[in-house]
């Protein structure tokens, strides 16, 4: 059109459907002289007249072309959100995971939550996400190509490209990618504004209210995942209580009986995820096959509520989580208020020795017995 016709359309990027945009006005141009509509743009008016050339400027500044790109992006989101509500409802899904391979029936969001729990590989809530199968196509043909999706490097084997993912924390999208902008829904909710802009705009709103009341504040709900099951919950307490009447697993009594504080709560969690994640009961150390047969066998054997000993999962390892953005160990309290009297007591205060004699504190210390009974031990 630029060279052949000298038609110049502003921000065709910004065109949500560009078939129909074109439709339009090429019936419009045989209606009426395309001056009526574009623009003039004169190039070397300083030259003499044979070199000089007229080309016409397409634009949004003509309200015609703003209201029909406005009703292209609106017909356009409608189309959206229709796939994505057929996506969201269809329960036909195949897919298979990238990382490990398994296969999943049902929903998507089943494959995207297993990509997001057991591989930390989170593209997103899955209802802000629409032509599902069309975005994993691309994912999938990336990693086949041995193309991290992050930084977007290729490497020699897939070995290689994995290390490099894991160690550098490269399991995530490139945002900056627009390739992927097309299949998240907030790209089509303002025209010629993405995701970033949208955000933008919604983090100078709160800059600007910031003195408001805030007493009508709601929060989010928490979404924390069960120890045994991929059962999720909108609180803490529901949670706590399907894991008690479904896997007969009590944290807040063993956080009692045990008197754990927030830091072995937080040990003892990531323990429990970490044996259900290798498919190993912590109660009598087989190993299954599946997670299913794990719990399958944890219940009927009621050892859900086994623990082993303290020292097994009290361990300086297990304060890392097992699953990136656990939502659990958020909601862990960190209050002794629920502990015991008893158990409160045996919190027994130090007193410090006195420090006016430093000279026989240090001649008869225990501490200079230490290294000479270390030695004859060894």
């Amino acid at each position: 059109m630029i060279i052949e016709h000298k038609i110049v359309i502003a921000d065709v990027k910004l065109v949500a459907d560009f078939q129909r945009y074109i439709l339009y006005w090429r019936k419009r141009f045989t209606e009426q002289p395309i001056t009526d509509f574009c623009s003039v743009i004169r190039i070397n008016s300083t030259a003499p007249s044979e070199e000089q050339d007229n080309y016409f400027l397409l634009c949004d500044v003509l309200p015609e072309d703003r209201i029909l790109r406005e009703e292209l992006q609106k017909q356009k989101l409608k189309e959206i959100l229709e796939q994505q509500q057929l996506e969201r409802n269809d329960t036909n899904f195949h897919g298979i995971c990238m990382f490990c391979s398994e296969e999943f029936l049902g929903n998507r969001s089943v494959l995207l939550n297993h990509m997001a729990r057991e591989h930390a590989f989170n593209i997103g809530l899955p209802d802000n996400i629409v032509n599902c199968n069309e975005f994993l196509c691309i994912l999938q043909k990336k990693l086949d190509n041995l193309q991290c999706l992050y930084c977007e490097k290729t490497f020699r084997d897939k070995n290689t490209l994995k290390d490099h993912m894991r160690k550098k924390q490269h399991r995530r999208i490139n945002p900056k990618n627009q390739e992927y902008d097309r299949f998240y829904v907030i790209n089509y909710l303002e025209l010629g504004k993405s995701w970033e802009e949208v955000q933008l705009e919604d983090d100078r709103e709160l800059l600007d209210h910031q003195e408001e009341d805030w007493s009508d504040w709601e929060e989010h709900p928490v979404s924390a995942v069960c120890l045994f099951c991929e059962k999720q919950a909108e609180t803490i307490e529901k949670l706590y209580v399907h894991m008690k009447d479904t896997h007969e697993f009590d944290l807040l009594k063993m956080k009692l009986e045990l008197g754990l504080n927030f830091y072995q709560q937080v040990k003892l969690v990531n323990f429990i995820r970490r044996q259900v994640h290798q498919c190993r009961c912590y109660g009598c150390h087989v190993k299954f096959k599946s997670k299913a047969d794990l719990r399958t066998h944890m219940e009927e054997a009621k050892h859900t509520s086994l623990l082993p000993e303290k020292q097994t999962w009290d361990q300086l390892e297990y304060y890392f989580p097992t699953y990136e953005n656990d939502t659990l160990l958020c909601t862990l309290s960190d209050s002794d208020s629920d502990l015991t009297a008893q158990q409160q007591n045996e919190n027994v205060p130090v007193i410090c020795e006195d420090t006016s004699k430093l000279r026989a504190l240090k001649q008869n210390s225990i501490l200079n017995q230490l290294p000479l009974q270390e030695c004859l031990e060894n």
